[in-house]
């Protein structure tokens, strides 16, 4: 990347693909992020700029490298690698961490109370994936590809879509009658065909027509 596109990023803003981090304190949060972009469509950390993106640039690049590439190696399952850029603007600079879109989704973080956890961007936050965004993930990974048999339930939940235009994995129960691993495995393979797809917020996630 050069000055002028970091900039352009800069001023665009946190999003789905960019995160700001005036420095790295922790091991934990930064491998969240970084799983994050891996289990999506991949992002960008820009180290030494604040929240409202300004610029303080990075004191310690080796301290920042080191902690990145623990986070990476040590915090995250399956390992990541993420590539490093050095952006100067005047004397401050901007450490670019760029983590691309992962072939081995889905990517767990290791977490303060020492479990491994899922997480999937959400505008500009890592939000924890759900069992269903999860199954996603696993199976988008597997070459094999989906084949879908269309029974009553396929059919009633997008019948339903059509007329509701959104539906959650509660209500997804309700509407087939079955259990809600059984109501889990029918969206999965409607997500997986390409068929309705995943909305995901902070307070909920629900599942619409594409």
């Amino acid at each position: 990347m050069n000055k002028t596109n970091v900039k352009k990023l800069i001023f665009e803003g946190e999003s789905v693909t960019v995160d700001f981090k005036k420095t790295i304190t922790s091991c934990e949060k930064i491998a969240r992020t970084m799983v994050s972009f891996a289990n999506n469509k991949g992002g960008k950390l820009l180290i030494g700029v604040t929240d409202d993106g300004t610029i303080k640039g990075v004191k310690s690049e080796d301290e920042e490298r080191y902690m990145i590439t623990k986070a990476a190696h040590l915090f995250s399952r399956p390992a990541l690698e993420p590539t490093f850029e050095e952006i100067y603007f005047d004397d401050k600079l901007v450490l670019v961490v760029d983590t691309p879109a992962s072939e081995l989704k889905p990517h767990y973080a290791l977490a303060e109370d020492g479990k491994w956890w899922a997480y999937v961007r959400v505008k500009d936050k890592s939000v924890l994936a759900s069992k269903i965004v999860l199954e996603v993930l696993k199976r988008s990974s597997n070459s094999e590809g989906v084949l879908i048999e269309y029974s009553d339930s396929e059919k009633t939940l997008l019948g339903h879509l059509e007329t509701a235009g959104r539906i959650t994995i509660k209500e997804c129960s309700e509407l087939l009658k079955v259990g809600r691993r059984r109501a889990q495995n029918v969206l999965v393979d409607l997500i997986l065909s390409g068929l309705i797809k995943i909305n995901t917020t902070e307070k909920e996630e629900y599942y619409t027509a594409c």
